[in-house]
């Protein structure tokens, strides 16, 4: 018997781990299907590529076949191990806009305004840079300057201000536009998951008890409240029983997928796998949104960017110059957001990611000599999907339909052809000019929209933001309600970034973890900070 029981030990659960068990009298268990974050490429940041190949820690998802981007499968890593996504991320730390916030209260999630939210990016944030009104510099999740850079990521920051856009040493500031170096979550040069900034610090602590490899398979309801869990441990199934809460922290994809087969969602779509409906929740796995991305990549006819490095060596280079060196890239070190001719407000639409690397494929197809590829996603994409079962076995991977530019309007893909133009334009400036190769993808530099649209079609991808399938809200279209329980059931919640009611405009990571610092005080009834 335990007073918690925290589903996922991933951005959130180890968040909700820490902050729980700060209180000696509160039993609390973590679960987590995956193993612990032993592996020394998660720890060093460069190690980010090998663990593209590590399906040992990775749910290695594909979606359904996207109709809009040439009936393709697209691969959506999660994170399967302690510390969830921000084990095997980029890193890349950023908050969104204070309208971002507004807009999620004016959605109807009361009490998660900007000027509700930013006391708690503050506490979870130790900035480096140290503390002043917008930024925490005491917190556990550390944020830092990157050790080391490549030249190629210079030459972008350089290039993106002769196209026009200014200089922003901090996208977390008074202004989010322009482009810079990206603050990480590391620290000394080694990635700052949550898992080691918030349960790290716990794991001795008697009231709280972690268990890696065990996978629950569904939340156990009695009376219209959850009272525990099924979970297979090992070879072993059991139940375990919460006396308090049971708190959903899976993510966009496993929270509504183990809702539903726990009987909260959609009723026929439940009855439809033989699963008895406990609560008919019809937006369960609905309001699906992610960041699509596309990649414009060029040779360098310099040998410096990162295609040739040998995993091994750089290891033995980070490890042997304590912790530097290239060993402790984000890899994805430079960027910026700008506000396209397209922008419906005064909100940047368009995040960049400049990686001094040839990446394709998430860079599970690799290419030969050197070369430097731009990432440019819409931030306010209007296309929707959804998350829904494949099977009622809780081993089976849930059906991941994101509807990618299916907006009836055809204003996502207008956004993605401006992505691409903007990382044409960009490529184009004297900056690039004593790396500047022959183009790789696109083939061609004198693409037409049309032509941009067909590239576009044929090899977008995502660019790891899933969010939105358990709605927060007040109204009939939401999962939960502003104080994140589930709707019609008691003592259950949903703590991740599927509660959120619309992609921010940035890198979700950061705002996953204060959605978890602000469920901690909802759950343990303490006065708002």
């Amino acid at each position: 018997m335990y007073d918690f029981i925290i589903i996922g030990a991933g951005s959130a659960g180890c968040v909700l781990a820490h902050r729980l068990s700060e209180d000696p009298d509160a039993r609390v268990l973590l679960l987590e299907a995956g193993p612990r974050d032993w592996h020394p490429f998660i720890h060093m940041p460069a190690g980010l590529s090998r663990l593209v190949k590590l399906k040992s820690v990775n749910w290695n998802y594909d979606t359904e076949p996207q109709p809009h981007l040439n009936g393709r499968r697209l691969w959506w890593p999660r994170g399967r191990v302690l510390g969830g996504s921000s084990s095997i991320n980029a890193m890349c730390y950023i908050r969104g806009l204070p309208d971002d916030y507004d807009e999620w209260s004016a959605l109807g999630a009361q009490g998660w305004s900007w000027r509700e939210v930013l006391p708690y990016f503050r506490r979870s944030e130790g900035n480096s840079r140290g503390s002043d009104a917008l930024h925490g510099g005491d917190g556990p999740l550390k944020v830092s300057d990157l050790r080391h850079v490549n030249s190629l990521s210079s030459a972008f920051i350089e290039a993106a201000q002769q196209a026009g856009q200014p200089r922003n040493d901090d996208f977390n500031g008074p202004r989010q536009d322009g482009a810079g170096f990206y603050q990480v979550t590391q620290k000394d040069g080694t990635r700052c998951s949550t898992a080691v900034a918030y349960l790290d610090p716990a794991r001795s602590r008697p009231n709280l008890e972690i268990a890696t490899g065990a996978r629950v398979q569904r939340i156990v309801l009695e009376g219209g409240r959850a009272v525990g869990v099924e979970v297979m441990h090992g070879r072993q199934q059991r139940l375990l029983r919460a006396q308090r809460e049971v708190l959903l922290c899976g993510g966009a994809i496993n929270s509504p997928q183990l809702l539903m087969l726990s009987g909260i969602g959609p009723a026929d779509h439940l009855r439809e796998y033989g699963i008895a409906v406990a609560v008919d929740l019809p937006q369960v796995g609905g309001n699906l949104q992610d960041h699509l991305d596309i990649c414009t990549l060029q040779h360098s006819t310099q040998p410096v960017s990162y295609d040739r490095a040998s995993e091994l060596k750089t290891a033995f280079d980070y490890y042997l110059r304590g912790r530097r060196g290239p060993g402790s890239s984000n890899i994805a070190e430079a960027g910026g957001f700008l506000r396209s001719r397209l922008a419906g407000d005064a909100r940047a639409d368009i995040q960049l990611h400049f990686v001094p690397a040839m990446l394709d494929d998430h860079g599970r197809h690799r290419l030969a000599g050197d070369g430097y590829t731009l990432h440019a996603c819409f931030l306010r994409p209007r296309s929707r999907g959804t998350i829904g079962l494949a099977s009622a076995d809780p081993c089976a991977p849930a059906r991941i339909q994101p509807n990618y530019l299916s907006d009836p309007e055809g204003f996502d893909l207008a956004m993605m052809v401006e992505c691409a133009k903007v990382s044409r334009e960009i490529f184009a400036q004297p900056a690039f000019d004593p790396y500047r190769g022959a183009p790789i993808f696109p083939a061609r530099s004198d693409l037409s929209d049309r032509e941009l649209a067909d590239f576009v079609r044929a090899k977008a991808e995502t660019v790891y933001h899933p969010v939105g399938s358990c709605r927060m809200g007040r109204d009939d279209a939401s999962v939960v309600d502003p104080q994140l329980h589930v709707r019609g059931v008691d003592g259950l919640r949903v703590v991740d970034a599927s509660v959120m009611p619309r992609l921010i405009g940035g890198n979700t990571n950061a705002p996953t973890t204060m959605i978890a610092e602000r469920a901690a005080d909802l759950i343990l009834g303490r006065k708002p900070l």
